[in-house]
């Protein structure tokens, strides 16, 4: 860490502002050989809670900053590991605040781009954001705003964000609880004036969790990409003996191993997972009935299921 970023971050803390010429400043001198490590991250963290009122430049560079020390701080690139994922938890509570607008804004990010991260950060970041959307107010980032009384366009996008994002539950894909979160919402804002893009999110994304195909190779484990990683390193010859003697003796041996062969097919699975099965259509029934009547959001749910199973 350089002189010049620890004065230029000790300063911004005293002051509780910081220009944008300091944040540009600050990116040239933090990421001057191409990598932020973990004082520097832990400083701007000190950095953003002191900061009253924080600018466009700085929200951006904190985002991308802490991102970028969260996902590609150690290899493999684009992971949040179960340590990575504490130390952000732990870094966003030291003040005592659930979480601020800049900081959601990286949660949501990290979820986002990530191939995958831990099980705590998945689960704090759904609980921040369903706060957030039933509790927070004020403006974000984007200019959009959060409302106590109501789901906000902007709220809407964010939640959209992490449950169709790379590192969330299912990627690009909704997981039953991040549907049963929808729900949770959608009950507690019951009758209030919702951005209608909520209503799309909702039955989109409980239809995407009830009939939606989802690969289960689409993602894997930091530990699997590790051992992966590993595997391909590997240039010894018993590794190339081995390949070199199974693709020639048994030229289809390689769909035996790897689980290929006699495999349905990705449409076969597709139409296996468009089925609303006897236990979906009870967790359903559940979720409707939490708040004691089939309303607005439900009904358009229930006539997208219908018309996407051809019982319309």
């Amino acid at each position: 860490m350089s002189y010049e970023f620890a004065a230029i971050a000790r300063k911004a803390s005293v002051d509780g502002t910081i220009t944008a010429d300091e944040v540009l400043a600050l990116r040239q001198s933090g990421w001057a050989d191409g990598r932020m490590d973990q004082e520097e991250a832990e400083i701007i963290f000190a950095t953003q809670r002191a900061i009253d009122a924080p600018g466009t430049e700085w929200t951006d560079f904190f985002v991308e900053a802490i991102q970028n020390f969260v996902l590609n701080g150690s290899d493999p690139k684009g992971f949040a590991s179960a340590e990575e994922s504490q130390w952000l938890i732990g870094e966003i509570e030291k003040d005592g605040r659930v979480c601020s607008m800049t900081e959601l804004e990286l949660l949501v990010r990290i979820i986002e781009r990530a191939q995958n991260v831990a099980e705590t950060l998945k689960t704090y970041t759904l609980g921040v954001l369903e706060k957030e959307v039933l509790e927070g107010h004020g403006p974000t980032r984007d200019g959009g705003k959060l409302d106590d009384s109501r789901v906000t366009e902007t709220e809407a996008k964010l939640i959209r964000r992490v449950i169709f994002g790379s590192g969330g539950d299912r990627p690009a894909a909704v997981s039953k609880r991040e549907a049963e979160m929808l729900f949770r919402v959608k009950d507690a804002s019951r009758g209030a004036d919702n951005a209608p893009d909520f209503k799309r999110l909702f039955v989109q994304g409980v239809g995407n969790y009830l009939m939606g195909f989802a690969s289960a190779s689409g993602q894997i484990s930091r530990e699997r990409r590790m051992e992966l990683d590993k595997f391909v390193a590997d240039n010894s010859s018993s590794v190339g003996g081995f390949i070199g003697r199974m693709a020639k003796s048994a030229p289809t041996a390689f769909g035996v191993v790897f689980g290929k062969r006699d495999a349905p097919s990705r449409e076969e699975q597709a139409a296996e997972d468009a089925e609303v099965t006897g236990i979906e259509q009870e967790w359903l029934d559940a979720q409707i009935a939490a708040n004691g009547e089939v309303d607005e959001y439900d009904q358009a749910l229930l006539e997208f299921i219908a018309e996407e199973t051809g019982e319309a």
